[in-house]
């Protein structure tokens, strides 16, 4: 009897855990999915300013929260992480949003997400010649799904009428912002496997913090660059877009992101990226006040399953290990 209800406590304890780990990603998802919204909610402002913005206050609130044990810190990061710190910065923080934020402001926030939407499938790819990673050919459905996804974005911004060729422009920049953030997401990946005195709590809080640092020398480059005047107004709205996607982002976002990761199996935690482009589409959908079209609709189904068939594709090896 006493056997039976340690298993249903068990049973129950677990299930809660995945709920919650759930729950977390979703929310996570929900909070990184503004970073899409930002660039139009201050869209007189340069992706530059943005980005600036954004990581000077990410930066301040990484500081203050690292203070209290920043000496021992500084005591387990060898020179070379400090050179990975500040590659890794500018590749997934800096001109990672640079690129984001100028994709959004010319081609659009369902564009911009869809194209981010293959992430998971981009880092398996550029990590497939690692120890341990999944063959290409395992991936073959995937990468299929994932070509077709693209020729449906692509063709959305070809058939669009903005003026200019800015759709193309967005497109661009969005395809360059997956580039950026992928090779970020597995450089850091690396040098946190090779650097296990410091949480992957902490090592966010470093990256942030030299992420300010850049922002920081990025500062006279915007003077030169910015022709246009902002109003007092503007500059309030801006420091609030900046202040908020840094609060709820970069620091409630990822914390949410970390507690999920000790929650989950891995083979859930990859589908819990897709959340990140199901709430960026919601939100430009909302703001934009229209009806995802039909090669939208055709684009997201197909990032969906692209990204889920590469998930399966990492769990058939480990299912195998299992029943032997």
């Amino acid at each position: 009897m006493t056997s039976v209800t340690s298993h249903s406590s068990a049973s129950t304890s677990s299930r809660q855990a995945t709920l919650t780990g759930v729950a977390c990603g979703m929310g996570a998802g929900a909070l990184w999915g503004l970073v899409f919204l930002a660039p139009k909610l201050a869209a007189e402002f340069s992706p530059l300013l943005l980005c600036i913005g954004r990581y000077l206050c990410f930066g301040l609130i990484a500081a203050a929260l690292a203070a209290p044990r920043l000496r021992s810190l500084l005591v387990h990061i060898p020179r070379r992480q400090w050179l990975n710190l500040i590659w890794l910065s500018l590749a997934g923080n800096t001109l990672y949003y640079i690129l984001l934020s100028a994709a959004v402001q010319t081609g659009g926030i369902a564009m911009t997400s869809l194209v981010i939407g293959f992430l998971p499938v981009a880092v398996t790819i550029v990590g497939s010649r690692d120890e341990g990673a999944v063959p290409l050919v395992r991936l073959r459905f995937s990468l299929l799904l994932c070509g077709l996804g693209t020729i449906c974005i692509g063709w959305q911004a070809l058939a669009s009428p903005a003026p200019g060729g800015r759709q193309i422009l967005g497109l661009l920049c969005a395809i360059g912002a997956l580039a950026s953030w992928t090779t970020y997401a597995v450089g850091n990946s690396r040098c946190l496997a090779q650097l296990k005195q410091v949480s992957a709590h902490d090592w966010n809080l470093l990256t942030g913090i030299v992420t300010g640092l850049q922002s920081l020398l990025l500062i006279p480059l915007a003077l030169v660059l910015e022709k246009a005047h902002h109003s007092s107004q503007g500059w309030a709205r801006f420091a609030a877009v900046s202040l908020g996607v840094a609060v709820l982002a970069s620091i409630t976002g990822n914390s949410l992101w970390n507690r999920m990761n000790r929650l989950l199996p891995l083979t859930l935690v990859g589908q819990m990226i897709l959340f990140e482009t199901v709430f960026a589409l919601i939100y430009g959908f909302l703001w934009e006040r229209r009806l995802p079209t039909f090669l939208e609709i055709a684009a997201l189904t197909l990032v969906v399953m692209s990204v889920l068939t590469c998930l399966a594709a990492h769990r058939q090896p480990a299912m195998a290990e299992h029943s032997a």
